[in-house]
């Protein structure tokens, strides 16, 4: 995943599949900001069809809180990120801002083989899902493609973000 993105690390916290949710998951993940000190937090979407990924979403916003917090008991000191913007949006939201990834397209195709097992199991006796049909890819990259077609470009990824964006004027 980390040399299909080009990035220079990646941490997996080991949270077991299907049972994201707990505790110790957030405080781990306080830890994990604190340690990072991250400017800007990507997570999942809020509400999702898979609920690990709607449950990661809880974890995460709280935790991002929480790092925050100078009495919450975890370790470093504490850090809050300048915003926090949610990604994977489902096709019937729309996004509070794209950004055009036109340029690394093929980085994010390249991203998303990584994660074979989930989009075409080998396993003969895998139970065919929504991800598992061609449709699936076809599905991610109309959308981003519609994105982009909205800004004049060719694939654009959309978040969405909470709170209002404050521009220092009206002019681009």
């Amino acid at each position: 995943g980390a040399d299909a993105l080009g990035v220079a690390w990646r941490e997996n916290l080991e949270w077991p599949d299907g049972e994201i949710g707990g505790s110790n998951q957030v405080k781990s993940a306080v830890e994990f900001v604190r340690r990072c000190r991250p400017a800007t937090v990507l997570l999942p979407y809020w509400a999702d069809r898979h609920p690990d990924h709607v449950a990661a979403s809880q974890v995460l916003t709280t935790a991002v809180f929480k790092s925050g917090l100078r009495r919450y008991d975890a370790r470093g000191d504490r850090w809050s990120p300048a915003w926090v913007c949610y990604y994977f949006i489902n096709d019937w939201v729309a996004p509070s801002f794209v950004v055009d990834v036109s340029d690394h397209y093929d980085a994010k195709r390249r991203a998303l083989e990584c994660h074979r097992s989930q989009f075409a199991p080998d396993d003969a006796a895998a139970v065919p899902t929504r991800l598992t049909t061609p449709r699936f890819r076809r599905l991610i990259e109309s959308r981003d493609g519609g994105f982009g077609a909205a800004v004049g470009v060719s694939f654009a990824e959309g978040f969405v973000i909470r709170e209002p964006l404050v521009r220092g004027d009206v002019m681009k």
